[in-house]
C-alpha cells in the first residue's frame, strides 16, 4: 500500500548558484520535507559554478544551506564549471556516488533538463524521473532536450513538471510526449514576501540611499543576453530622464560594478549623463530580494526569451510593487489584472513605469487580492501528487523507510 509520508525522493541540481529556478525548487524541497509529507535528499553534479563572471560555490549558497539547515542530505560529484572535464561523460567514481544516492530512493526529481545526461548514463539505477521544466525555449537548452527525449523515449522519464503554460506548449512543440507534460504554477512562500508598513518602507530606502518620495523601479535578473539588461538600461535611461524622483535598483548575479559587461553597458547607456547615472544602484546577488521589493513601486522584466513564469514579478507584486512585463512565456497571464505588459521599446517601457508607480494605490485591492493565486501552499500540493503518481505508475511498492 502506498505510504504518502513515506516516499523517498532525490532531487538533481546541475548545481548550487543564484538563479530563479534553484530558488523555486528549493522551496518545494524544503516545503515537502519540513512538512514530514516526503523524505528530501539532493545530488549536485557540480560544487563550483562560474556563472555570470562570478564563482559560486556550493557551500556558500542559501539553498544549499537552507536544505542542510531542515535535515536534507545533499551530497555532490565534486565538480567544477571550471575543470576541464567532458560534462557528457562521467568517471567510475562519480557514477559511484550517484548510485548510492539514487539506489534508496523511490523517484528521482531533476531541476530542469541538463542534470538527465547523468540519469540516462547505463549504470543509473532504475527510479522512475519526474523532470522540472523552466523555460519556454526548450531549444536553447542545446543538448539537454536531446537528454530529456532520450529519457522519455527509453520510459525513465514518469513526468515533467511545467512551471507554466507556455513551458508546456514549448516542449510538448518539441517533442516531448503531451501525457507526460503536468503544469504546477510557481508559488511563493507569502510570510516573506507581503508588503511592509510605510514607516518599515521608509527606513529601509534611507538605509539604501533611496529617497523616500523617490519612484523606484526594482530589476531582479542575471547578467544574460536572455533577461536584456540591455533593454533595461535603455529603458532606465529614458525613465530616469522623464521623472526627476526616478529611481532604479539592479539585483543579481553580475549586476553589480565588479563585472566589466554591466560598467561597459552602464557608460554606454548613460554616457554624458553622470546625473542620472547617480540614481542607479546596482546591487549584485541580493539574499533578502523581500527587502528590495517592499521598496519598489515597480517590478521590472525586460526578458527577450525563454522566461516562463518569471519568480520576480509574482515576489515584487506580492510586495506591493507593481510589475511591468515585456510578453514572454507566461508573464502576461501573471500580471493580469495586476499590472502591465509593454513592447520592447525603451520609450514605452519607461512611460508604462511612470505610469504603474502612479497607478499603485489604485491597484492595491487588485494586488492584495491575488495573493493566494500565488500561494506556495499550492505549487507544493502540485508537485507532491505528480511525485506520487510517478511512483503508482512505476509499478513500485513504497514501504515505510
Amino acid at each position: 500500500m502506498f505510504e504518502h509520508s513515506s516516499l523517498r525522493v532525490l532531487s538533481l541540481y546541475e548545481g548550487f548558484f543564484s538563479g530563479g529556478a534553484r530558488v523555486l525548487h528549493t522551496t518545494v524541497v524544503s516545503g515537502l520535507h519540513a512538512h514530514g509529507q516526503q523524505q528530501h535528499s539532493a545530488l549536485s553534479i557540480h560544487s563550483t559554478v562560474r556563472r555570470e563572471s562570478m564563482l559560486q560555490h556550493m557551500t556558500d549558497d542559501p539553498r544549499y544551506r537552507a536544505l542542510r539547515a531542515i535535515g536534507v542530505r545533499v551530497a555532490s560529484l565534486g565538480r567544477s564549471t571550471d575543470g576541464d572535464h567532458d560534462p557528457r561523460t562521467f568517471t567510475d567514481a562519480e557514477m559511484d556516488v550517484a548510485v548510492r544516492e539514487a539506489t534508496g530512493v523511490d523517484v528521482v526529481l531533476s531541476l530542469k533538463e541538463q542534470p538527465l545526461r547523468l540519469v540516462n548514463q547505463a549504470g543509473f539505477p532504475d527510479r522512475p524521473v519526474v523532470a522540472c521544466l523552466h523555460r519556454s525555449d526548450p531549444e536553447h537548452s542545446g543538448a539537454a532536450l536531446d537528454d530529456l527525449l532520450t529519457a522519455a523515449g527509453s520510459g525513465r522519464l514518469a513526468a515533467a513538471i511545467c512551471c507554466a503554460e507556455s513551458t508546456k506548449d514549448a516542449y510538448a512543440a518539441a517533442g516531448v510526449p503531451e501525457h507526460l507534460l503536468r503544469v504546477v504554477p510557481n508559488g511563493i512562500d507569502l510570510t516573506r514576501f507581503h508588503p511592509v508598513r510605510r514607516a518599515r518602507r521608509m527606513a529601509l530606502r534611507g538605509t539604501h540611499g533611496v529617497p523616500a518620495d523617490a519612484t523606484l523601479v526594482a530589476y531582479a535578473a542575471r547578467y544574460d543576453e536572455m533577461k536584456n539588461p540591455r533593454l533595461f538600461l535603455a529603458a532606465a535611461r529614458a525613465f530616469l530622464d522623464k521623472d526627476p524622483r526616478g529611481h532604479v535598483m539592479m539585483c543579481g548575479a553580475g549586476m553589480s560594478t565588479d563585472n566589466p559587461g554591466l560598467v561597459a553597458d552602464l557608460a554606454e547607456a548613460f554616457g554624458g549623463r553622470p546625473d542620472l547615472l547617480a540614481r542607479v544602484h546596482p546591487q549584485g546577488v541580493r539574499r533578502d530580494m523581500e527587502t528590495v521589493f517592499s521598496m519598489a513601486d515597480v517590478v521590472a522584466l525586460t526578458s527577450a526569451f525563454g522566461e516562463a513564469a518569471p519568480l520576480c514579478l509574482i515576489e515584487g507584486a506580492m510586495c506591493g510593487a507593481v510589475p511591468v512585463t515585456t510578453p514572454v512565456g507566461d508573464s502576461a497571464r501573471i500580471v493580469d489584472g495586476i499590472g502591465f505588459v509593454t513592447s520592447f521599446d525603451a520609450d514605452e517601457i519607461a512611460e508604462t513605469w511612470i505610469e504603474a508607480a502612479a497607478r499603485r494605490g489604485e491597484l492595491r485591492g487588485a494586488l492584495t487580492h491575488a495573493r493566494q493565486r500565488f500561494s506556495h501552499v499550492r505549487m507544493l500540493s502540485g508537485y507532491a501528487q505528480v511525485l506520487e503518481q510517478a511512483v503508482r505508475g512505476s509499478g513500485l511498492r513504497v514501504v515505510a523507510a
